[in-house]
């Protein structure tokens, strides 16, 4: 089968992207198996089964696809290792009480409906007496026989999909359950302005004759219709009962998994990585993707791949203003984007923290989003086509850089004065103008905010700006009163100042209501975007001096638990002492003592050093930056990163950055291992 043109463009990222995934091994090589609890299970997703593969790679270059001698080795390997594949009802069953499942489960599942599920995988299925669930796109297969299949960016010959009446004599099979993989969802379709085709499962609309996006009511509208239908269709083709729908690309949200309920398909499938605990509801069942270059070993990576453990992957972070992009010019701004692009492909680092909120005149408050909202104005429609573009064609993972406070709301909105205040009952000029977190309504407005992120933009990770601080004197706004009396202390900054014992019970109380706050954000944009990592921008002065909470309500320790990784503003031309080259080195060597003292410091932290002397405007040097990575990296430091990126000059330099923050001479020395995220599409053409 000869596949789409546009997997030659993305054959690099997704290589990068199952590459980037190995890091965690690099710290823990040895990955123990799961508990055989009788519950917990892993899944591998496969998708086409053909003869030669890699000798046809070039010509068809479908990183799913596996070769058919492969997958029997797959079959006998698990057998020999002790696996034992089980069905969809014995994990039901077990979920509810019933018999547990055997050592070390795996369930098998093959999408979109490949004829190779006819002639090779089923003859297999039947020869080692493995069920597997099997994920249908309904709409394929419901094309007539010589009739073309509009299988992405060009038409596929009907053979290579399954009939409809090979599709029955398997269902009668006790080894065979059928899934929806959607009718008509599995492609792109136009997310934005410029074009750019997301995953339709989960993207709303743009309709460039009316300039405006899919609502949330027809986005759900044209969800659950899709679902009904194929079900209904596998249900009458095949006889058999459907009750489970596999997401096109691992792409799904909340409201879509609410409307395959509805449809009645309760569980459903991901892309997601690890392990299926007992924690990992049915409607969002973790897979591990088989890539066509995996031998049979292979697979006990994907089968022991740890989740939410105590190693992270190694972070190497480039922190990206899109104000640097944006340019009244759209053509401009297009080169802009491509010099950017092609600097994170050639730099390769894991992350990119990208600048979601527009913030002109350099300050830290967002005046205005570069998405659409409710609340802001939009100074351009660009972040959704900037972090597609970026994790589509160099891999990386995007995070959202976005305030938690400082908005400046238009003068019209009657929130816009609910700010922050000190004590003598101002705003000072010296610090962020900030929103008051204590204000419900505030909260709810900045909430609205990181929901319209999430519906409108793919991405896989939050940052949460450093303006999450609240120093001695803050806040005295009325909300913020009336919260302190709930919390059972005076309504009084002056008098919770005078006395050390309130001082400190106060400060503690604004440290977890930050923390708070943040993750009720995360929880509004993850009902759109679930499974995102999470990061916060700390400063240095409190994790160096525990103390010195009281002064920003941040605290290193809270924020190692309550996030994926903690972004250490490791800006050594920001602090007083650290001015001569001598000074900044000692400085950044205690913050790195400082990290491997504290548990899990050495492990959740990225540290970002500065690329720009903001006291001056001139660039640090490219020798200065060189000198404190290797200074960093030889007292134990696994994350790096760095701020600003200035991709229109190369400052830093690419070759500094690249020897400090690319993940390729790590990648080289780290074993394989497979990952959901290549599986969302490119520009166009059809994602797998």
């Amino acid at each position: 089968m000869q596949a789409p043109t546009f997997f030659l463009r993305l054959r690099a990222a997704l290589l990068g992207l199952l590459l980037a995934t190995a890091l965690p091994v690099l710290a823990a090589p040895v990955l123990p198996a799961d508990p055989d609890n009788g519950v917990d299970f892993r899944v591998i997703s496969f998708h086409d089964v053909r003869p030669n593969v890699r000798a046809s790679f070039e010509t068809s270059p479908d990183e799913t696809a596996i070769d058919e001698r492969t997958l029997a080795e797959v079959f006998a390997w698990l057998r020999h290792s002790g696996y034992h594949p089980v069905s969809l009802q014995q994990i039901i069953d077990a979920r509810n009480g019933g018999k547990p499942l055997p050592s070390q489960p795996v369930l098998l599942t093959f999408d979109d409906g490949y004829r190779s599920a006819y002639t090779h995988v089923f003859p297999l299925l039947q020869r080692f007496n493995y069920p597997a669930l099997f994920a249908l796109v309904t709409s394929w297969l419901e094309v007539p026989e010589g009739q073309p299949v509009h299988w992405g960016d060009k038409p596929a010959p009907r053979e290579n999909f399954l009939l409809w009446r090979e599709a029955a004599e398997m269902a009668r099979s006790p080894l065979v359950e059928f899934a929806s993989h959607t009718d008509a969802m599995h492609t792109g379709i136009q997310a934005n302005p410029q074009g750019n085709m997301l995953p339709a499962a989960a993207t709303h609309r743009y309709d460039p004759a009316t300039g405006r996006y899919e609502d949330d009511a027809a986005y759900l509208r044209r969800i659950e219709t899709d679902l009904r239908r194929s079900r209904e269709l596998i249900e009458k083709r095949t006889g058999a009962k459907v009750r489970a729908t596999v997401w096109p690309y691992g792409a799904y949200n909340t409201p879509a998994l609410e409307a395959s309920a509805r449809v009645g398909m309760p569980i459903t499938f991901t892309l997601d990585d690890g392990a299926n605990t007992k924690e990992i509801p049915l409607n969002r069942i973790r897979r591990a993707l088989a890539a066509y270059d995996n031998e049979a070993p292979d697979y006990v990576q994907m089968l022991r791949s740890p989740v939410g453990g105590e190693v992270r992957p190694i972070n190497r972070v480039m922190h990206v203003d899109l104000d640097y992009v944006y340019d009244a010019d759209p053509a401009q701004q297009e080169r802009n984007l491509s010099a950017l692009i092609e600097r994170v492909a050639a730099v390769r680092p894991r992350s990119v923290f990208l600048q979601a909120y527009a913030d002109p005149d350099g300050d830290g408050v967002a005046d205005a989003l570069y998405f659409p909202n409710r609340h802001l104005p939009m100074r351009a429609d660009l972040f959704a086509r900037a972090a597609w573009q970026l994790r589509s064609r160099t891999g990386v993972k995007v995070y959202a850089w976005m305030p938690v406070t400082a908005y400046r709301l238009p003068a019209s909105n009657p929130l816009a004065t609910h700010t922050v205040r000190t004590l003598t009952g101002d705003a000072p000029a010296d610090r962020y103008h900030r929103l008051s977190p204590f204000d419900p309504a505030v909260r709810t407005l900045v909430g609205d905010l990181y929901e319209d992120l999430g519906r409108h933009t793919f991405f896989e990770g939050l940052l949460f700006h450093d303006d999450a601080m609240l120093s001695d004197d803050e806040d005295a706004s009325p909300a913020a009163l009336d919260t302190y009396r709930r919390w059972g202390l005076p309504a009084d900054v002056a008098a919770l100042r005078a006395d050390p014992a309130l001082m400190a019970r106060w400060t503690t109380a604004k440290t977890r209501h930050l923390i708070e706050f943040t993750h009720e954000l995360a929880a509004r944009v993850g009902t759109w975007r679930p499974a995102l990592e999470t990061a916060r921008n700390l400063y240095a002065r409190p994790v160096l001096e525990p103390a010195a909470e009281q002064w920003f309500a941040q605290n290193y320790e809270a924020s190692l638990a309550a996030y994926d990784y903690v972004g250490l503003m490791a800006m050594p031309r920001m602090e007083q002492e650290a001015r001569t080259p001598a000074d900044s080195d000692a400085w950044l060597g205690r913050l790195a003592q400082r990290a491997a003292a504290t548990p899990h410091g050495l492990d959740r932290t990225v540290f970002e050093l500065q690329a720009r002397d903001w006291r001056t405007g001139k660039p640090v040097a490219d020798a200065e930056l060189t000198r404190q990575w290797t200074l960093l990296q030889r007292a134990g430091v696994r994350h790096l990163g760095y701020y600003p990126d200035d991709f229109l000059n190369n400052q830093p330099s690419l070759e500094t950055v690249r020897r400090a923050i690319s993940v390729r001479s790590l990648l080289s020395r780290a074993p394989r291992r497979n990952h959901n995220a290549a599986t969302l599409p490119p520009e166009g053409g059809k994602p797998r």
